[in-house]
């Protein structure tokens, strides 16, 4: 009876915090901050955290109860809620911070946080399979389901802010940061060096799935540097080299022909950077254009189940990897466009907003 009393609450008190308005930080604010960061400035990163991210948390938990098709109810969504109000009273309840022992109690906190999100995407898309399947089984099509999708947008872009923020404010307390870097973000990233490193991991999964894999070539100034958070890039690219191998390797498994190698390609242009991944994979029906950055849309034939084993990354799973990617550059102010030629392949461009100076506020 008790634990129903502080649970009714909790959520009463997020539903205070979730009508508050949220703070913006710029980019260049967190990199001239986070350039020095000592312990005076990390107790106010802590303090400006401690206000701002249960305000953000909070509104995430009031719109997982209130969405569209009886979304709300399913299991997977009310185990996701669960965790935002956790986080949301983990937060509210943490004492005020006023020293540097208070501050790396709380760090740890916010960084213990991180992890219980970390498989929020996959389970956010667990509930949609969810409603799809109930749907398939009575045949009943809402002809609004792109609120649905409009609300993920929404609550996947969140999550990219404040996995920022906590993310940030944890990595400034590396004692041994590499050269140029200033907590995410590298100010000396190599895209070519980060295109390698997707490519491999891509490479590696492909290999496990199929026993083999197309080559990749990677064209570009292996010199050129550009402020970026490596994270963001690595799952964006990674995204698109999986995607790209798999096309390839499924049109070409049961060929005599030798197969084509995937392309990336970086330029560097005055207002973004832009990455192009090349394949000749066969391409996209044009009526499946509109479809792929749906979260409903996979081209997976057998997409992994709510209650099946989880195998880690697959080649292929809910459909919701190009949103994600796309909100990922989008969070910075670039974007992702792909381009099709069905009966050939696909060619993938991601736009990258040069970061230096950027004083926008970020979601």
């Amino acid at each position: 009876m008790a634990s129903e009393s502080v649970a009714r609450a909790v959520a009463e008190e997020a539903g205070r915090w979730g009508s508050m308005r949220q703070t913006g930080v710029s980019l260049r604010y967190m990199t001239e901050f986070g350039s020095r960061p000592t312990e005076r400035n990390l107790l106010l990163s802590a303090q400006f955290l401690r206000k701002e991210l249960p305000i953000r948390i909070a509104r995430r938990a009031l719109e997982l109860e209130s969405l569209p098709f009886g979304l709300s109810n399913k299991p997977a969504i009310l185990k996701v809620r669960d965790w935002y109000l956790e986080s949301f009273r983990d937060i509210r309840y943490f004492p005020d911070v006023r020293s540097g022992s208070d501050e790396l109690a709380f760090t740890q906190m916010i960084k213990m946080i991180k992890v219980r999100h970390n498989n929020v995407v996959p389970t956010m898309a667990l509930g949609v399979q969810q409603l799809k399947k109930e749907q398939c089984r009575t045949r009943r099509i809402p002809s609004g389901f792109e609120e649905i999708h409009e609300f993920l947008d929404r609550f996947y872009m969140s999550r990219i802010g404040i996995r920022m923020l906590i993310g940030q404010h944890v990595a400034l307390h590396d004692p041994d940061p590499e050269p140029g870097v200033i907590g995410l973000i590298n100010t000396k990233l190599s895209p070519i060096q980060v295109a390698q490193a997707a490519s491999e991991d891509a490479r590696y999964i492909c290999l496990r799935e199929y026993g083999s894999a197309p080559d990749i070539n990677i064209y570009g100034d292996p010199t050129f540097t550009f402020p970026y958070v490596s994270s963001h890039l690595h799952l964006m690219l990674f995204e698109l080299v999986k995607n790209s191998l798999r096309a390839v390797q499924e049109r070409y498994m049961n060929s005599d022909k030798d197969v084509p190698p995937v392309r990336i390609i970086v330029a560097d242009g005055a207002e973004d950077v832009t990455i192009k991944v090349s394949d000749e994979g066969g391409g996209i029906p044009r009526s499946g254009l509109p479809r792929i950055f749906t979260y409903l849309y996979s081209t997976a034939k057998n997409p992994p189940d709510i209650d099946g084993p989880s195998e880690g990354v697959t080649m292929a799973g809910y459909g919701y990897g190009l949103p994600i990617s796309r909100l990922y550059a989008r969070y910075f102010g670039g974007d992702m466009q792909i381009i099709s030629m069905e009966g050939y392949g696909t060619d993938a461009y991601l736009h990258l907003s040069r970061l230096g100076d950027s004083e926008e506020p970020l979601p």
